[in-house]
């Protein structure tokens, strides 16, 4: 046959011809490409195709992963192809060769089985452009555009390349950059169906400006990224020649030396399952960062804190309850009740090995020894002792901690003190919890309901470690004044033992025993240089102190001890002896006269008893009578409570004129004035409703109250007596005033009945119920009823 023939030949195309689906490639005329085929249908329809003229159309599948595509998942238009040569596989495939001819569009689909047999029609291109300028310039930009692309990488077959530059039509140029650029089959597709060839050219050259602005930005993420990753590699490969060059040297290195000591720590910590957990995988993100990195810092001090907590580090307790209570009778004087239950809880410890601590709080005036206290128990416990002041704290994360993401976070201080005492039992006494504020930082208060409740502390969670930490061991002590600011959540998860003041003879046993000695000590002498008797003791406790505590009675003590130390400095070495006679020589004259030896029987002045936080106090309360209206005049900075007292005690009074034997017209015509000295005090309070009435009743029959009379009660309307609290503290002061005879409501007799026989002797109480049972206690006389005449 003669080429002419045959070229013929193979331009004839048929009208139908079998479809072979393409799954990701755009098949353009005069591209010829391998193709392997898998598709059982796909192969018949090659060899029908070889079996005849070897002529299909390729169209491209909409949806590459599709295993039988429907005509509705493929392109309309395609390229009709010669099969070339086909090679069967090992596999069952088959690789053929085929070689694109024209265009065409699928106009039907004449049968689907076993292969898809389509109507064409062919598209015609147009005719070639004659080459202008503007079109020429669009051919050498694209072929500069290609240039670029292969400059950024691009790979791109060296025939392919020869041919950009020989080809001089437009739409061959186009076809045939076109697929092998290996774009997106959208895109390759949608420049297949343009048929102009310079509206071709131009869409191609859009698409090549928009892969070559790809390509800047990948090459320029790529060139980054490599220069951060040779840094990374260059840092390894000088940090492993490092290590090479110490170890020839027998150097270490310091950061695998570090790591090392971490895991070994971690080893001997005997932290629970889940905290070591946490450990290793910090120490793993350590191992990991530069050492100079700044959240390498904060892994490092994480690490330390978690492998220097006492998880399961305890001390044994001292379960010899005999020693245990030497050990607190040789600290403290009396406090039978505080020493009473830590004995119990060593019983009950003794007999069960595991149980929960107890969370203890100790209320009572300053300088009782609240806190010596709780020194006392570590010490008859045999366990580490650590004091928490929580007076003025207002930020929550001084109880839980801070976040680690914190620059200078830390842990609350309740870890602190763990760490600080080395045990995971120790006694953890925390001060002044009656002080604790709050504010935009949170209620430490609150914080402290899960660390001061035995049935949620096993668990306690603080901010900084962010691992359940177990205080459950712990024996919790807290020291108060005052009861009343706890929030009544704390309070209800402790036990209140209150601790009174001292009555003067304990003072006197307590300086003897306890405070002269250290003084003495602490001053640099003994007892050959000073010696200071029972009576001089008793005078300054009277006389030169006025409290509940023992404070000021040692600053008094010092001074005496000082006031030795120089005389003994300056050479005279002889043994100074202090008494009552010359007290005053070294301490000058009395402070607090004894009050009750300057007073007498007077009109319209009633002693009563007050408590305040630093102890009991005696109080006097004035009523006077004046010519007026019937006006009742309250000073002496009385809050609301204690004024309201005062005109309950008055209508008291007024409804009981008759009884009283006062006139009809006498408070209609008499203004009251009622005052409580040290006015510059606020006071309040309703025990001293019965004070009033009786300074009241005393003004208006004009009858003297006796001296040593003292009474404390709240008062009614009716002249009922009802009960008060902090009555041992005002027996207290009732004494050191010298009171002989004490009022007290009737319902608070089984108070008095705790108290020790010391405190009650030498002091008479009466009962009672209503102020009309005590007039003949308190007056100097008795009453007369009004007469008829009056």
């Amino acid at each position: 046959m003669k080429k002419d023939e045959k070229s013929k030949k193979e331009d004839t195309i048929p009208k139908t011809l079998p479809l072979l689906p393409l799954r990701d490639t755009v098949m353009f005329p005069y591209m010829v490409i391998p193709l392997f085929v898998g598709r059982k249908s796909s192969i018949e329809g090659i060899e029908y195709a070889l079996a005849r003229d070897r002529k299909m159309i390729l169209v491209t599948q909409k949806e590459p992963e599709k295993e039988s595509p429907k005509p509705k998942d493929l392109y309309d238009v395609g390229t009709v192809a010669m099969v070339v040569r086909m090679l069967k596989l090992p596999d069952e495939r088959i690789k053929i060769l085929v070689q694109g001819i024209k265009k065409a569009r699928v106009a039907k689909y004449v049968k689907d089985n076993p292969f898809y047999m389509v109507d064409i029609e062919p598209l015609e291109a147009p005719s070639e452009p004659e080459i202008t300028l503007k079109l020429e310039a669009m051919m050498r930009n694209i072929k500069d555009q290609m240039d670029k692309i292969i400059s950024l990488g691009r790979i791109i077959p060296p025939d392919v390349l020869v041919m950009t530059d020989t080809l001089e039509s437009p739409g061959k140029l186009s076809d045939l950059i076109i697929s092998n650029l290996g774009l997106k089959v959208e895109e390759t597709q949608a420049i297949l169906e343009v048929t102009d060839p310079i509206e071709r050219l131009k869409r191609l050259s859009e698409l090549l400006n928009r892969e070559l602005e790809l390509m800047a930005m990948q090459q320029e993420i790529q060139t980054e990224a490599k220069e951060k990753m040779s840094k990374a590699q260059r840092d390894y490969f000088l940090r492993e020649q490092l290590r090479a060059i110490q170890k020839e040297l027998g150097e270490v290195d310091e950061k695998m030396v570090e790591i090392d000591e971490f895991k070994e720590k971690i080893g001997k910590s005997l932290m629970p399952p889940k905290v070591e957990e946490e450990a290793r995988r910090q120490l793993k993100r350590l191992e990991r960062m530069n050492p100079d990195a700044t959240e390498a810092s904060m892994i490092r001090t994480y690490l330390e804190w978690l492998v220097e907590l006492p998880w399961n580090k305890e001390t044994a307790d001292n379960l010899d309850i005999k020693e245990a209570h030497d050990v607190l009778e040789e600290d403290h004087y009396n406090l039978e009740k505080v020493k009473n239950r830590i004995l119990e809880y060593l019983a009950v410890r003794k007999l069960k090995k595991r149980m929960k601590g107890p969370i203890l709080c100790f209320t009572g005036p300053p300088g009782v020894g609240k806190t010596s206290l709780g020194k006392s128990i570590a010490r008859a416990l045999g366990r580490e002792f650590v004091r928490l002041s929580l007076g003025g704290i207002r930020d929550e994360a001084e109880i839980r901690g801070h976040r680690r993401t914190y620059v200078g976070a830390l842990p609350g201080r309740i870890v602190q003190g763990l760490r600080q005492a080395g045990s995971s039992n120790p006694v953890f006494m925390m001060d002044e919890i009656d002080k604790i504020g709050a504010d935009f930082r949170g209620d430490p208060a609150a914080a402290l309901l899960e660390v001061l409740d035995p049935e949620q502390n096993n668990e306690f969670s603080d901010h900084y470690l962010g691992v359940p930490l177990d205080l459950s061991n712990v024996m919790f002590i807290t020291t108060a004044n005052l009861v009343d600011p706890i929030p009544s959540a704390l309070k209800d998860r402790m036990e209140i033992i209150p601790i009174s003041g001292y009555t003067d003879e304990e003072k006197v046993k307590i300086a003897e025993k306890y405070l002269i000695p250290r003084q003495l000590e602490e001053n640099g002498i003994n007892g050959n240089h000073l010696s200071i008797s029972n009576r001089a003791v008793f005078k300054i406790i009277s006389e030169y102190t006025r409290e509940a505590g023992l404070r000021n009675l040692e600053r008094e003590i010092a001074a005496i001890c000082r006031k030795v130390a120089r005389n003994l400095a300056e050479g005279d070495e002889r043994k100074f002896r202090v008494g009552t006679e010359n007290l005053h020589k070294y301490l000058g004259a009395s402070k607090f006269p004894r009050e009750m030896e300057q007073l007498k029987n007077q009109v319209g002045v009633a002693t009563g008893l007050a408590w305040t936080q630093a102890g009991g106090e005696i109080i006097t309360i004035e009523a006077t009578l004046m010519k007026g209206k019937g006006s009742l005049t309250l000073t002496g900075q009385l809050g609301d409570v204690m004024q309201e007292s005062a005109k309950a005690a008055l209508s008291y009074t007024r409804s009981r004129t008759k009884e009283l034997g006062l006139g009809n017209d006498i408070f209609s015509k008499t203004d009251i004035h009622v005052h409580v000295p040290a006015g510059a005090i606020p006071k309040d309070g309703p025990s001293a409703g019965i004070t009033m009435a009786a300074a009241l009743i005393s003004a208006l029959t004009g009858v003297p109250i006796k001296k040593d009379v003292a009474m404390t009660g709240e008062i009614t309307l009716r002249g009922r007596i009802l009960p008060i609290g902090g009555i041992k503290e005002k027996i207290l002061a009732a004494k050191r005033a010298g009171i002989k005879t004490v009022l007290v409501p009737a319902l608070n007799k089984k108070d008095l009945e705790e108290l020790p026989p010391a405190v009650k002797r030498g002091l008479e109480f009466v009962f009672t119920e209503t102020i009309d049972q005590v007039l003949d206690k308190f007056l100097t006389k008795r009453l007369k009823k009004r007469t008829a005449k009056r």
